[in-house]
């Protein structure tokens, strides 16, 4: 497999050079840092140059944040993979970022050993939440009773069940995770799961996530 070539968009330096160092001596996936900027003109004008496979994406630069240059670069560079890294827990902003076709949003708090699963991760295609990070859907309230959750259920023909499992997959829960939040077997949670993907013609995980975020199931 060849190297992934990367660049860092980050106003740390130390933190830059930390990331720079560690990403180059991973072996999976092996990766080479062909830049690393510290401005959002920086990087717009290092990626006329040379695009890359990977970009990793602060969120906080001294020129703007990632948010405002995330969607024009999306728009340059369809195939390119953009991970958020950010210290910011916000679901807001969580929300945006994958609104906007970001590949990940990870904490920077969370460890390397995560991250390169993360880089895994959406070099197959998926999406990724970093460890630690939840989000809701803004519309429900604090029973979990909405009219428009009702209204998606109809339209969608899930049940109430199903609609609840499909909020905690969209928080990158695993069927286990799910099972024990619901007190629920795996098995049932995975049976679910399959119906859901079914009813809603979704065919991954990612699919599974996209849907909702569409949907403002988060």
């Amino acid at each position: 497999m060849k190297r992934l070539c990367v660049t860092i968009a980050d106003d740390h330096q130390l933190y830059t050079e930390a990331l720079s160092n560690l990403l180059s001596q991973s072996a999976d996936p092996a990766m080479r840092v062909i830049s690393v900027v510290h401005t959002g003109a920086d990087l717009l004008e290092t990626l006329e140059q040379t695009t890359p496979d990977l970009l990793f994406l602060d969120l906080n630069m001294p020129d703007g944040d990632g948010l405002s240059v995330l969607p024009v670069i999306r728009k340059r560079y369809p195939g390119m993979r953009i991970i958020v890294l950010t210290m910011y827990d916000s679901a807001k902003f969580i929300k945006e970022v994958f609104r906007l076709k970001g590949d990940c949003y990870f904490l920077k708090t969370n460890g390397f050993t995560e991250l390169l699963h993360a880089v895994r991760t959406v070099m197959k295609g998926e999406t990724y939440l970093s460890d630690g990070l939840k989000v809701f859907p803004k519309d429900l309230g604090t029973n979990g009773d909405s009219r428009y959750e009702d209204d998606f259920q109809l339209r969608h023909n899930l049940t109430k069940r199903e609609l609840e499992i499909l909020q905690l997959i969209s928080q990158a829960k695993s069927n286990k995770e799910i099972a024990d939040d619901l007190f629920i077997s795996d098995q049932t949670v995975g049976v679910h799961r399959k119906n859901i993907m079914r009813k809603l013609s979704v065919s991954s995980t990612a699919g599974l996530i996209k849907f909702a975020m569409d949907h403002d199931l988060w």
